[in-house]
């Protein structure tokens, strides 16, 4: 049996594992990823490492990479990434990198875009012609599937639902509908600090009948809704898919979501969407980025 080495690269932690062609862990594990302190070569150096440790135990027929930052999944190149977090990042040659330090194909996605594959393939939006999917967490990042490919756009940032613009607001769409912007409300309606409060315990807060988290909740559903209506209009995917921390509030966000696209979305451009919350939880990223690997090359 084949096995490949799946590996998620985030802002804090890379995590990673090692998986068969049915998409199936074996063992997941994690390490920090120290991108500000280390840099981009620190990354290379981190992902070349899990690799061979791998590859010292049993033969690896691949490696899938999913990561922060605009990502062209052709050459495997990060196009751009944030120097702010992840300083030295942007240009790195990743995919061929590892794939020589490794002699192994090597294929790299966003982790948006993989997150999307991933549900596709063995999640929320299974077997769907098209899909879209939203993840909402400090910022909100999209991905369109067609026929089982993403769509990633004439410069790799197709999806980037974030910046989208919302009817009477000076923000970018993140801004007023990610979890972040509903802490920041949150936090100054209690006075205390954004950075001390979750998004968890906003929730747990209104679900105890708290008027100002009720009243944060509602203002991030009206704007996140407002970029769904958008979405939904512009590109009538079969399944429309929310991820992100944040969306294990499902029996909470769910019927307020709904309600709020009813009266945005005519039934003509929303009844054969179907919305879905996302499956697959931390794992999306490597199975999509696993999906990635399997569909573009015979290996």
């Amino acid at each position: 049996m084949k096995r490949y080495v799946a590996i998620d690269i985030g802002g804090t932690a890379i995590k990673y594992g090692l998986a068969d062609a049915q998409g199936k862990f074996a063992v997941k594990k994690n390490r920090p990823t120290l991108a500000r302190e280390e840099g981009g070569e620190g990354i290379v150096r981190k992902v070349i490492e899990i690799v061979r440790q791998y590859q010292a135990e049993e033969p690896v027929a691949g490696v899938a990479i999913d990561t922060a930052g605009i990502v062209n999944p052709v050459t495997g190149d990060i196009v751009f990434a944030g120097e702010q977090s992840f300083p030295g990042y942007s240009g790195v040659r990743l995919g061929t990198l590892v794939q020589e330090a490794c002699a192994v194909p090597c294929a790299v996605e966003n982790d948006v875009n993989a997150a999307a594959l991933g549900e596709y393939w063995q999640g929320a939006a299974k077997g769907a012609g098209s899909a879209f999917m939203m993840t909402v967490g400090t910022g909100i990042g999209g991905c369109f599937i067609l026929d089982g490919k993403a769509w990633h756009g004439a410069g790799f940032s197709a999806g980037e639902a974030g910046f989208m613009r919302l009817h009477g607001q000076p923000q970018i769409f993140e801004e007023a509908a990610s979890t972040r912007a509903m802490i920041v409300e949150a936090a100054a309606s209690h006075n205390v600090s954004p950075a001390e409060l979750t998004g968890e315990q906003v929730f747990a807060w209104a679900l105890a009948g708290d008027v100002d988290a009720v009243i944060a909740i509602e203002h991030m559903v009206d704007n996140l809704a407002e970029g769904i209506a958008n979405i939904y209009c512009l590109l009538n995917p079969e399944v429309f898919v929310l991820g992100g921390g944040i969306m294990a509030q499902q029996d909470y966000l769910r019927p307020r979501i709904e309600q709020r696209l009813e009266a945005l979305v005519v039934p003509a451009m929303r009844d054969a969407t179907r919305l879905e919350f996302a499956q697959l939880g931390n794992d999306a990223g490597m199975t999509g980025a696993l999906y990635s690997l399997l569909t573009r090359a015979t290996i």
